[in-house]
């Protein structure tokens, strides 16, 4: 059970901590520490307020309970509004399985094709699509930063920012290797394929806060885009390519009209995959205390969606699965998601 009393007097508490701290007169002089407390705040805020609103509305329907004992009509229409007030605490408790330090975060999402060839790609590109609709009908916003088309068809890898309130959060789930069973659109005698693809979640690293990168770690080149196919599609060279000297990391961007936007994505790229390499470290030396050992990114997948010959969606590590194969694809993720949840699998706990 992964569900924790929401302490609100202590958020209250921390609120007035944090008010303090945003009224100090070098507040601002360290704008990426002020940015990130004041969404800390923001985010206490919100949740502050709507547990004390649902205590005031628990208190009032009880009250009218009592004295509606002799009114049918109106112990109905309390009945509709408890059931109201049930489904918004169950959702609130719910939200209580973002307990990591980064679940508020904006996320970067990154997938990888597989060996296979277009297979694999074509399969990359599906679970792209997959991914953009889920954020679309969540209320996120998505934006393709960097996309490698493949030669035939699909891509060779892509990385796209959501943004949002607990982005991390929801899909932090995801992180994985996704395998694909289906009958070959490629192959000319429909044979069944498997495919896999390596799907990243990263928190989006808060500026200099997370991530110190120095004025000289850094080599920048730039080049034209490219679309399917590789043809060049800018005939000026508005791509950005980074790479960190001391980890030999590499990043690119290539979607935004100009080389400034390239150039601020990537480093958003970047300074996100140099934290994701913190924090996994920090999990491998804790792994390594527990005497618990750390899978590699291409370990065994963490879902199969099989299209042939049944159809079945299944979680390897929840044991959640589904055959609405068409619903997951077309983005309807949340009992995934909700399940990775309710277990507490892979709880951030930095």
């Amino acid at each position: 059970m992964i569900w924790s009393v929401f302490d609100v007097p202590a958020k209250e508490n921390e609120i007035a901590r944090l008010e303090k701290e945003s009224a100090a007169s070098d507040f601002w002089q360290n704008s990426d520490s002020a940015q990130v407390l004041m969404r800390r705040l923001g985010a206490i805020r919100r949740q502050v307020d709507e547990w004390r609103g649902l205590e005031r509305k628990a208190a009032e329907l009880l009250e009218l309970t009592l004295l509606a004992e002799d009114d049918s009509a109106l112990s109905a229409e309390l009945e509709g509004e408890s059931a109201a007030l049930a489904l918004k605490l169950d959702g609130l408790e719910f939200s209580l399985a973002f307990n990591g330090p980064y679940d508020v975060r904006n996320a970067i999402l990154a997938v990888h094709a597989g060996a296979g060839g277009v297979e694999s790609m074509d399969w990359a590109e599906m679970l792209l699509s997959m991914y953009l609709r889920w954020a679309e009908e969540s209320g996120f916003r998505a934006e393709i930063v960097d996309r490698s088309y493949g030669e035939e068809a699909g891509i060779k890898s892509t990385v796209v920012q959501i943004d949002g309130e607990y982005a991390y959060g929801y899909l932090k789930s995801e992180h994985g290797v996704h395998r694909l069973i289906r009958l070959s659109p490629f192959d000319t005698d429909h044979a069944r394929h498997t495919s896999f693809a390596l799907v990243e979640i990263m928190p989006e690293a808060e500026g200099e806060v997370d991530v110190h990168i120095g004025p000289d770690d850094l080599k920048i080149d730039t080049f034209r885009s490219s679309g399917p196919g590789g043809q060049n599609v800018q005939k000026v060279s508005s791509a950005v390519r980074i790479t960190h000297l001391p980890s030999g990391l590499v990043v690119t961007s290539q979607t935004e009209r100009s080389q400034l936007q390239n150039k601020e994505a990537a480093m958003r790229i970047l300074r996100s995959r140099l934290f994701q390499q913190e924090l996994a470290r920090r999990a491998e030396e804790r792994a390594r205390l527990k005497g618990r050992r750390i899978s590699a990114e291409w370990g065994a997948q963490i879902r199969s969606y099989t299209l042939h010959p049944y159809r079945l969606v299944k979680d390897h590590r929840t044991g959640y699965e589904t055959g609405n194969t068409e619903a997951v694809l077309a983005g309807d993720l949340d009992g995934f998601i909700k399940a990775y949840l309710r277990l507490g699998i892979g709880q951030d706990g930095e």
